[in-house]
């Protein structure tokens, strides 16, 4: 599966991004909201993991484009923003899960696991 990394901290995004390699899937990795939007405008992703707060403004404009053009990959929010109405806004704009950092790998791959397989069976 070709996953798309959104992740300005390059230690968390080397370890997700050495991860998720390491379990068979292909990742493209970006550290700013406009190179993500590039990357969501010309590939073709099975997931993607997002970060909320970029160098370049907010993950939740790429979510929301994506959704505005009916685009339903699956989509990770992996954010700092712990707060429920943070949670609330994600899901409202679309996202598919949540996932608050600090999180261990493992649960990460059971989320990943658990989007995509609901996503196939739809």
């Amino acid at each position: 599966m070709n996953v798309l990394l959104v992740e300005d901290n390059a230690v968390l995004g080397d370890a997700v991004c050495d991860h998720v390699a390491a379990s068979g899937h292909s990742v493209e990795w970006c550290l700013t909201l406009a190179d993500a939007t590039r990357a969501a405008d010309n590939g073709d992703y099975g997931l993607v993991l997002l970060d909320l707060r970029l160098p370049d403004g907010n993950g939740l404009s790429l979510l929301r484009r994506l959704r505005g053009r009916s685009n339903d990959v699956p989509i990770i929010i992996l954010t700092a923003h712990d707060q429920v109405s943070d949670q609330i806004e994600g899901f409202t704009c679309g996202a598919t899960d949540y996932l608050v950092k600090p999180f261990g790998l493992q649960d990460l791959d059971r989320r990943m696991q658990a989007v995509t397989q609901a996503h196939r069976a739809n």
